[in-house]
């Protein structure tokens, strides 16, 4: 699990890299859970709460801009 003092350190181009490698392990976590192959399920709830919290920081960059 990231932290979001990590993350802050981070440019938006690696916190859209981040972002995307989180949402293809996301789609394979997934892939691997309705087939019955997930050992984890609680690797699931990281990944979303990682996404999550690039999404707040990207967002608050934003409105700070």
């Amino acid at each position: 699990m990231a932290k979001i003092k990590d993350l802050r350190s981070l440019t938006a181009d690696e916190l859209e890299a981040k972002l995307l490698e989180l949402k293809k392990e996301q789609f394979n976590l997934r892939i691997q859970q309705s087939t019955g192959q997930l050992q984890n399920t609680a690797n699931v709830r990281k990944v979303r709460r990682d996404i999550a919290k690039i999404n707040t920081l990207l967002t608050e960059r934003k409105k700070n801009s």
